[in-house]
């Protein structure tokens, strides 16, 4: 098969140099003590704990205003709980897994896997959580004992520098090291994925997720992508809408809406509507009196800001309904300040249900049969989540077997990505390959078979001619063969 047919992006020398200093680094140094590793994991919790309100600052001047509140829960509180859970059971994760014998080299042998860090990997960082999405990926590459290199996002450069800055009084650039994405033609970000990593990690779009994994294979860099795509929530006739909407419209006004795993569309029953919009108008105006308080977060950019008035723009040209959650308020265009929005009466040949939305946009369907949401959803691609909301186990089982999803999170949303013992990760179109917990571990360690022979050989029982010899072992292999079957 001929080499990709595309053009080979040029590496910037400094990201070329940090990737052979680090690559050395570890062929002299290829495995790390359980104490180091941990001492690595410390040193991350001591970066995010001892410039913390620096960190916050960068974040908030990054998106011009973000929420302190969801600064702190989504990215600190995240972040901390995942490193103290690994380094509780960091040291069982690294034990190797003694392994079954076949019977052909039975008794003397013995077989484990082993597990061993992969080398350098690369982390590719989107912006709508800077922090948890490079340091949450840190901690189970750091628990394997690899080495990383981090390419931040364009849209968090106060953050990067801040990053740049102090990462070299915690680890060396050896271990780790953080780089700008400051280019005006969005060249760092393919010159980076093309980078010979071990394991290369990308959170981000499906459209760029896909030109990170074509650079990736010039290489055979195995990839980590995390992406995202049109996650569902339904609503059954047995929940209350009370408390359905209380936390669904939690989840979406959460960071502007700008987060993969949101909410992307509501299923409720037919006839539900007026319903769901009188609650969800409640719940807004009480916890967000004004859109221009500090709590509520601003869209990371001009260019976001415009894409949901073009998408909102577009759902009322082609026949929807939308619904202002701040009615009478003035949002301030200058911190982009976007109103939280239901859209009902939505079509398929609308944007809003085209692509993921990522801001404060919540179309909403109606449905009389949970036969006809599943049917939906199977048609378009695998959603990265799935929110079911019902109190009846039967339907819960229902929608979790019917339709396939990265995960699940029933009866409320977004919280399924905090639980730390549980893998992360979408499938198909929505990313493959999962972290968090032991599943990041694993995914940032070579899990390694190592066979080692006893004394005794059964390959002495093996030798040609086949037919001949007290064994004749073209007999024996067939009795073996009798025996395992």
């Amino acid at each position: 098969m001929s080499a990709l047919n595309i053009a080979q992006p040029i590496v910037p020398p400094a990201m070329q140099s940090c990737f052979e200093h680090q690559r050395a680094a570890y062929l002299a140094t290829p495995e790390r003590s359980h104490a180091q590793r941990v001492e690595d994991l410390k040193k991350l919790a001591q970066m995010l704990k001892g410039n913390r309100q620096a960190l916050i600052e960068a974040i908030n001047q990054d998106y011009g205003n973000r929420s302190t509140f969801e600064t702190l829960f989504a990215e600190f509180f995240v972040v901390l709980g995942d490193i103290k859970s690994t380094i509780k059971h960091l040291k069982k994760w690294m034990k190797p897994q003694k392994r079954h014998i076949d019977l052909m080299v039975y008794p003397t042998s013995s077989n484990r896997v082993i597990p061993q860090p992969l080398g350098v990997v690369g982390v590719i960082v989107p912006w709508n959580f800077p922090l948890l999405l490079s340091f949450g990926p840190l901690t189970a590459i750091f628990a394997a004992g690899n080495r990383a290199m981090v390419k931040m996002s364009e849209n968090s450069n106060n953050l990067t520098r801040l990053l740049m800055s102090i990462s070299p009084k915690y680890f060396p650039p050896q271990q780790l090291q953080f780089f700008e994405d400051s280019s005006a033609n969005g060249s760092v970000g393919p010159a980076f994925s093309s980078i010979s990593f071990d394991h290369l990690f990308f959170t981000g779009s499906g459209q760029t997720g896909r030109a990170v994994m074509a650079n990736a294979a010039r290489n055979l860099t195995p990839v980590t992508l995390e992406l995202g795509g049109k996650s569902p929530a339904v609503v059954a006739p047995d929940f209350p809408m009370t408390l359905a909407v209380d936390r669904i419209m939690w989840s979406k006004a959460f960071n502007a809406g700008q987060i993969c795993t949101n909410v992307d569309y509501v299923f409720i029953p037919a006839g539900s509507e007026a319903d769901f919009e009188r609650e969800a108008q409640r719940v807004i105006a009480e916890r967000y009196p004004d859109i221009n308080h500090t709590d509520y977060t601003s869209m990371i950019d001009q260019r976001a800001y415009d894409r949901m008035q073009a998408t909102l723009d577009d759902a009322v040209a082609k026949g929807a309904r939308v619904v202002n959650l701040f009615p009478d308020q003035t949002p301030d265009k200058s911190l982009r300040k976007f109103p939280l929005t239901l859209v009902f009466d939505v079509s398929d040949d609308m944007v809003i249900m085209q692509r993921e939305i990522f801001g404060p946009l919540l179309p909403v369907k109606t449905y009389t049969t949970r036969e006809e949401v599943a049917g939906y959803v199977n048609q378009h691609d695998r959603p990265l989540a799935l929110y079911p909301f019902t109190r009846d186990r039967a339907l819960q089982d229902y929608y979790v077997t019917h339709i396939m999803s990265g995960g699940v999170c029933i009866n409320t949303a977004l919280l399924h990505v905090a639980q730390h013992d549980m893998p992360f990760g979408g499938v198909g179109a929505s990313g493959m390959g999962h972290y968090h917990g032991y599943e990041g571990f694993q995914t940032f360690s070579k899990m390694r078979p190592v066979y080692r022979q006893g004394f005794f050989a059964a390959t002495r029982m093996m030798l040609p001619p086949y037919d001949k010899g007290p064994l004749k072992p073209n007999k024996l292999i067939e009795l073996i063969i009798q025996l395992k079957g």
